[in-house]
């Protein structure tokens, strides 16, 4: 079982940036699919982005060209960039593993991670 820990959320206005961090208890993560989901207030937890243990990533359509996902083995911490935030990206923002490769079809399915963190708060004001 691998744990995860996000660091990083906050408060920031619409336009502005944020790094998330998921620090993993295990070096054997660099095997697992790694992915952000975030949950909004009254709204079902959503995939973010996904990336695979050979660096393949995937991205929900809202979210392309403003949030980067990307790893350091070394450190066995996942990250996501996101930057021009938006008040809609307001959410609970989730790590999770997966033993499993990530999939282009299933990435985004809850189902497929074993291990979440506890989550990290990030509110965009307009």
């Amino acid at each position: 079982q691998v744990q995860l820990a996000e660091s990083g959320g906050g408060s920031v206005q619409a336009g502005g940036s944020l790094r998330l961090s998921c620090a993993a208890s295990e070096s054997t993560y660099s095997s697992y699919c790694m992915g952000w989901f975030r949950q909004a207030p009254g709204k079902e937890r959503e995939g973010v982005a996904s990336i695979d243990s050979d660096g393949y990533t995937n991205y929900a359509e809202s979210v392309k060209g403003r949030f980067t996902i990307s790893k350091d083995n070394g450190k066995k911490t996942l990250y996501l960039q996101m930057n021009s935030l938006k008040p809609e990206d307001t959410a609970m923002y989730y790590c999770a593993a997966s033993s499993l490769r990530c999939r282009p079809s299933t990435w985004f399915w809850q189902s497929e991670y074993n291990d979440w963190g506890q989550g990290t708060q990030v509110t965009v004001s307009s």
